[in-house]
């Protein structure tokens, strides 16, 4: 009795599941093309339904006569039931595959086709047609082992495909009209974020697969089930005794970390250990998936290039978001828009008086400047000077940093550094940014780059960038992590000179660079700060070093990195130790220094 009930609570659980997935708001499309294998599920678990209300004990329970009919007939009707696929949904999988089909040899499809389609599933505005792709796109994590599994991949990247032609051709308008620039919630998180409420407390590693446990705290899956099988039934983080060691994904932050690490270039594994397979992710960010996808992305770029040069404004302005989603992750998608020579429609937009044109376009652009290839494009029709232009006079804070991370790709080559550091207002306005608000990264990693050109060397000195720089640092309390770490490797970079160092020395720049390397726990913030200590020694050492030496609590700190600091960070803390100790040695007895010990650290 108590075992069929329980399979019968199993079975319907399941069931639930099934409905759940099947109605879905962003799942109609691959219910549909799932038809076949939906029906048969449900057929599965109602004749498994039958079977266990064919041998439950009906006699043996305290029922009245008319529930012991009830369940009979239940019982006959599942063992009747069908499920089969409607016509109209076969239909419409035919018309889908039809056009994936046409995909694959370079025709572009009908857009009354489309639309049926579309309207078939209900699919009526943009934001549920990028809903369905989101979905589609979240299960592209799996491996492909097995040529079931590639065949099934490759499918899923054509529906993929299908889906984002009808994002962009389809629908006129992005949401409801509004204005179409990426949401700001969404930036805001982002710019926020701290980039360490993404590690486990265990591993100190960004997270893969985040989960939660009883006491409310998230870890690495893997790390806190290690912590599990040594025995272990404490909260890492608090001591707290669990009751329970069930651990709950915690799907949001994944979310979170995923975009995070697509944002700035860092490779997000999938959970599982080392990945040696074949996944559809790896496959969406190199290549298309599959023929249909890759010509599908060769057709849609050549009509959104169409739509940049001869559009309207609010089309110009639609396609270049468009342009701007797909250049975010996807190398292919990059390379296609190149080659359909999207670049040049996309910077004649900057000069538009449109915000979010302007925003759009500056942040295509910047996507599309990660290839090596299209550097050059960009400064051969005039990028450079556009770009500047945008960076000085923005309609928007975010064209602004958009503006400078452009500039930060550009300078990755040594012919532009240069240039860019001749352009008027180009320094200025990356020294503007660093003063205002937040988002301060983008012109900082520029100012940086553009610093390995010799030349810019003096003329970001002469325009002040140190003493912005010093005044950025004395409140380090309020800045991210990276924007401290940054601002004291272009301290660093320019301590590496004479006239460098003098001016941070002058800008009141040594004791603040003293208490950061105190106050922080990060393991790079303190080797930039024992790599800016130890060039302002070598070239300023008759004003740095007795200051050094007067700091107490400064020995115990280079010990410390000496101890647990990388091989870099603990050579430059034993150079700056060994400065600091000749000097104290040479020192005469009565010059007024309390003597110091000092541990030989060779």
């Amino acid at each position: 009795m108590a075992l069929c009930l329980s399979e019968l609570h199993f079975i319907f659980q399941k069931v639930y599941f099934l409905l759940e997935d099947c109605t879905r708001d962003d799942a109609r499309l691959w219910m549909l093309v799932k038809s076949e294998k939906v029906s048969n599920h449900f057929r599965e678990l109602v004749r498994a339904i039958a079977a266990c209300l064919d041998v439950l004990p009906l006699a043996e329970l305290d029922i009245a006569v008319e529930v012991e009919e009830l369940v009979e007939l239940v019982r006959k009707q599942a063992l009747k039931a069908n499920f089969e696929v409607e016509k109209d949904d076969r239909r419409a999988v035919r018309r889908v595959r039809r056009i994936i089909e046409n995909f694959e040899i370079g025709i572009s499809p009908e857009s009354c086709d489309l639309i049926r389609v579309l309207e078939y599933l209900g699919i009526k505005t943009w934001n549920e047609c990028n809903n369905e792709i989101k979905l589609l796109e979240s299960l592209t994590g799996q491996n492909c082992e097995t040529t079931e599994k590639i065949r099934d991949f490759q499918f899923l990247s054509s529906l993929i495909a299908f889906m984002i032609y009808c994002r962009c051709t389809v629908f006129a308008n992005v949401g409801n009209g509004r204005n179409i620039v990426l949401q700001k919630h969404d930036f805001e998180m982002m710019r926020f974020l701290n980039p360490n409420d993404l590690r486990c407390p265990i591993s100190l590693e960004i997270m893969t697969d985040p989960v939660t446990i009883s006491t409310g705290h998230t870890y690495d899956r893997s790390s806190i089930q290690k912590w599990f099988e040594s025995g272990n039934r404490t909260c890492p983080k608090t001591g707290e005794r669990l009751i329970s060691v069930d651990l709950v994904p915690n799907h949001a932050l994944k979310r979170i970390i995923k975009q995070y690490c697509q944002e700035n270039g860092i490779p997000f594994p999938e959970s599982g250990g080392h990945n040696r397979n074949f996944t559809m992710s790896s496959s969406l960010s190199g290549g298309a998936g599959s023929v249909a996808a890759e010509q599908a992305m060769a057709i849609l770029a050549n009509f959104l290039v169409g739509r940049l040069e001869t559009g309207k404004p609010e089309e110009q302005n639609k396609a270049a978001y468009e342009i701007r989603l797909l250049t975010k992750t996807s190398i292919f998608n990059r390379s296609c828009l190149v080659e359909a020579h999207v670049i040049p429609p996309l910077l004649n937009l900057l000069c538009l008086s449109n915000p979010g044109a302007q925003e759009n376009s500056m942040a295509a652009l910047l996507n599309l400047s990660k290839l090596s290839e299209s550097k050059k494009i960009v400064v051969e029709n005039g990028g450079l000077d556009k770009t500047v232009h945008v960076l000085n006079e923005g309609a928007n804070m975010e064209s602004r940093h958009h503006a400078a991370g452009v500039l930060f790709y550009l300078s990755s080559v040594e012919e532009y550094r240069k240039t860019i550091g001749r352009i008027p207002g180009a320094i200025t306005s990356l020294m503007g940014l660093i003063q205002t608000g937040p988002g301060k990264k983008n012109a900082l990693v520029t100012i940086l780059g553009l610093l390995m050109y010799p030349e810019n060397h003096w003329m970001f000195l002469s325009a002040g960038l140190v003493l912005t720089l010093v005044n950025l640092l004395t409140t380090f309390d309020d800045q991210r992590e990276e924007v401290v770490t940054e601002s004291l490797a272009i301290l660093a970079t320019l301590a590496e000179k004479l006239d460098g160092a003098m001016a941070i020395i002058s800008a009141g720049g040594l004791p603040v660079i003293i208490k950061i390397l105190r106050s922080f726990n990060s393991k790079t913030t303190k080797e930039q700060c024992v790599c800016l200590l130890l060039a302002l020694c070598i070239n300023d050492g008759a004003d740095v070093v007795p200051v050094l030496v007067k700091n107490t609590s400064l020995m115990a700190s280079l010990y410390s990195i000496l101890a647990v600091g990388s091989a870099r960070s603990s050579k430059k803390a034993s150079s700056l130790i060994g400065i600091l100790q000749a000097f104290n040695e040479k020192r005469p007895m009565d010059s007024g220094f309390p003597q110091e010990q000092f541990v030989h650290v060779w």
